[in-house]
């Protein structure tokens, strides 16, 4: 029988990727700070999400989720977030008409400002000072005042999550996700869809969720409340959160925290993870099997995915788990060049992604998301962006593999034929 769970649980497990704060007071007064303000996101639109991942799951839907890797005090601007806005909109109107699915949409985007690191110093010359996790945390400049961690920076983070969902949710039902919009950024492709907006009034507004990484576990806490209907803890940071490849230990502190929380919650899954493992983790984290609360993000990168995913696969299978299968082809493609800059070559995404469709082709499951790191603008603190034109053209190529998927599910696989 599980533990009971309360949101401080973790408080007594072990972390790793934590930063280490010298002001334990500053702290706990910005943690209470945090439990006074207004929920970022409200349990019903979680449970809408869930809803929606389950007909992911069962093959009735596609879900898009892609943004930032680290999103920056800095570049935080309205003409920024319209900018991500269209991108992902021109790529779900592209799934869409592909797909002849519904496309749900989840942006990594209003809370994704924290980062776990290969490394917890950082070396340059002879010095050597705290990495940059991410500007929730600490500053990017290479200097000691900015690399020591000030939770503070957590109150600027709920505000500028607050700005930029405030703007989402207005562009999302306000018209500018009217399809009409999208045809002016897309010329002459509503006109070759043979689209009727008129008579199709639903595609003037969208919904549109949040997600990011549970990684800083204080102000995750501080943002979680009790759903008055239910009765349920939410998280109100997001609508989608997800435990990362380097914290999902399954008696450490993140998976602890997730385990109790009602939001969708995602998985990263790389080269490490074992298929015993993950059924550990998919027992604690949705032990009654709920259609949409798992999401499995896989980021194995291009040379490897063939290899590592059909035992994963074959074991949520065999087990009877109800997941969503999710690629993440950016993050297990990442190279850093000669002068230390981090890069991904577009060609190697592209083939993860189709080598994740062909896996699923193979064992009969269903690729029903794809994550991807997209923006207008390239350059990141963390890692490297796809830019728009780069994102346009992934959701063509996810286009036709969605065509091509489409197609096989309308005819008798010639193998079973005979059965």
């Amino acid at each position: 029988m599980a533990e009971r769970w309360t949101p401080d649980g973790w408080r007594r497990k072990s972390i790793v990727q934590a930063p280490k704060y010298p002001d334990e007071a500053k702290l706990a007064e910005v943690e209470k700070q945090l439990t006074s303000f207004p929920p970022l996101v409200f349990a019903g639109e979680a449970r809408d999400l869930k809803k929606a991942l389950g007909r992911i799951a069962a093959g009735q839907a596609f879900l898009l989720q892609g943004g930032d890797c680290a999103e920056s005090f800095a570049e935080h601007h309205p003409d920024n977030i319209r900018d991500f806005f269209r991108v992902f909109l021109q790529m779900a109107v592209v799934l869409t008409f592909a797909a002849a699915l519904p496309v749900v949409k989840v942006g990594r985007i209003a809370g994704e400002f924290a980062k776990p690191r290969s490394s917890p110093t950082e070396k340059r010359g002879g010095e050597e000072l705290p990495s940059y996790r991410g500007d929730i945390i600490n500053d990017f400049e290479f200097t000691p005042a900015a690399r020591t961690p000030d939770p503070r920076r957590q109150i600027e983070a709920y505000r500028q999550s607050a700005a930029t969902l405030n703007l989402l949710r207005a562009f999302a039902h306000g018209g500018y996700a009217n399809l009409a919009s999208v045809h002016q950024w897309m010329l002459g492709f509503m006109q070759a869809c043979g689209l009727d907006l008129e008579r199709h009034p639903e595609l003037k507004t969208t919904d549109f969720y949040t997600s990011h990484e549970a990684l800083l576990l204080p102000y995750e806490q501080a943002m979680t409340r009790i759903d008055s209907t239910s009765g349920d803890w939410v998280c109100t940071s997001g609508h989608l959160l997800w435990i990362g490849d380097r914290t999902r230990q399954h008696d450490h502190a993140h998976v602890e925290f997730a385990r109790g929380i009602m939001n969708p919650i995602g998985i990263k899954c790389g080269p490490s993870l074992g298929a015993d493992d993950l059924l550990r983790l998919i027992d604690i984290l949705n032990p009654e099997n709920e259609p949409g609360r798992l999401t499995l993000i896989c980021r194995f990168g291009t040379a490897r995915v063939a290899d590592l995913l059909p035992p994963l696969i074959r074991a949520v299978e065999r087990e009877g788990k109800v997941v969503v299968w999710s690629c993440d082809p950016m993050h297990g493609n990442t190279v850093t060049t000669t002068n230390g800059y981090k890069t991904r070559r577009f060609d190697q995404i592209v083939q993860e992604v189709r080598n994740f469709f062909a896996v699923h082709a193979g064992e009969g499951t269903y690729a029903g998301i794809t994550d991807a790191d997209l923006d207008d603008r390239y350059h990141t603190f963390c890692d490297p962006r796809l830019n728009a034109e780069q994102s346009i053209e992934l959701a063509f190529l996810l286009a036709d593999l969605l065509k091509a998927e489409r197609t096989a599910k309308a005819k008798p696989l010639s193998a079973a034929a005979g059965l």
